[in-house]
């Protein structure tokens, strides 16, 4: 048996077979790769930004916050500049004529500037999101708890910060970011989701939220949640259509109680209740409680729902 031959007979069907399935993303000088490892770090950046005492430095005092968090704000800015220039790069053919390194790097800048500026903002909503869950949860005995503790968080802040480079037009590290956070809580929030304030999640385990969800405020739901889609509509090709709203609209101050699944582009009313392991397809009406196994029908006259 020849070794070397099978090898190099192997290289040349695993290189041409990159090469033709597009599964290759050919490294180019001066262009960077994003990375895991420098998102993990922004996140944990992030998150001691927002929550400063809970994540990172535990030594923090009243005294000594200004000069921590002008350090951490640099080091974040560095990084997620990188970062994004990445996504940036990512997403285009570096071989086009038109690209430009300094193009991207310029614009990258501006994005970052633009997602620090609104780090106050992303912590005045997760603040809520920390209220929501303290006052959803007895066992809760702390606002302290809830931030060092519960996953609903963890994910949260991942989330928020990558919906805000999501809105920015950053492809690909908002997605990575968010995947992050699932894989760390088991909490699937894709970041193009739109999720109003006091949100929360119990326990956690299990949820999934699609990319065109639309969630109002005051919304919690339990874990085993899943806000999905029916099956997608297909192109003259038989490829699945991109980019429609395919996801459901939760008004405000809905619950989702455990392992309940609601699909497509329906619209669960304001102060509706959707019982543990129910299965929606069609949109409920304003304060409906739904904890029977029955079917439901669109346009409730009377607005009383079931």
């Amino acid at each position: 048996m020849n070794i070397g031959n099978t090898i190099n007979k192997t290289v040349e069907r695993l290189s041409l077979d990159c090469c033709r399935d597009g599964i290759f993303h050919e490294v180019h000088d001066n262009v960077p790769l994003p990375s895991n490892d420098a998102l993990r770090e922004i996140v944990t950046l992030v998150r001691e930004i927002l929550f400063p005492g809970y994540f990172g430095q535990s030594k923090v005092s009243a005294e000594s916050i200004d000069y921590h968090m002008g350090v951490n704000l640099e080091r974040l800015f560095r990084l997620l500049k990188k970062q994004v220039m990445a996504g940036l790069c990512f997403a285009v053919d570096p071989k086009d004529e038109t690209f430009s390194v300094d193009a991207m790097r310029k614009k990258a800048v501006g994005i970052t500037d633009a997602v620090i500026e609104k780090l106050p903002e992303i912590r005045d909503v997760l603040s809520t999101d920390v209220e929501a869950a303290f006052n959803g949860d007895p066992a809760a005995t702390s606002f302290g708890e809830i931030i060092a503790c519960y996953p609903v968080i963890r994910t949260l802040s991942n989330y928020r910060l990558a919906h805000e480079l999501h809105l920015q037009g950053v492809p690909l590290i908002p997605r990575m970011i968010t995947e992050l956070a699932h894989s760390e809580t088991g909490i699937d929030i894709h970041p193009a989701a739109q999720i109003g304030h006091h949100f929360t999640i119990d326990h956690g385990t299990g949820v999934v939220i699609g990319a065109t969800c639309i969630i109002g405020n005051n919304v919690k739901l339990y874990q085993g949640v899943t806000l999905g889609a029916l099956s997608f509509p297909l192109d003259e090709n038989g490829n699945p259509i991109k980019g429609i709203a395919r996801h459901p609209i939760l008004e405000d101050d809905v619950i989702v109680y455990s392992n309940a699944t609601i699909l497509g582009r329906i619209t669960i009313g304001k102060g509706s209740v959707i019982g543990a392991n129910k299965w929606v397809t069609d949109s409920v009406a304003t304060g409906s409680k739904i904890y029977k196994n029955v079917k439901i029908h669109n346009g409730f006259e009377d607005g009383n729902g079931i």
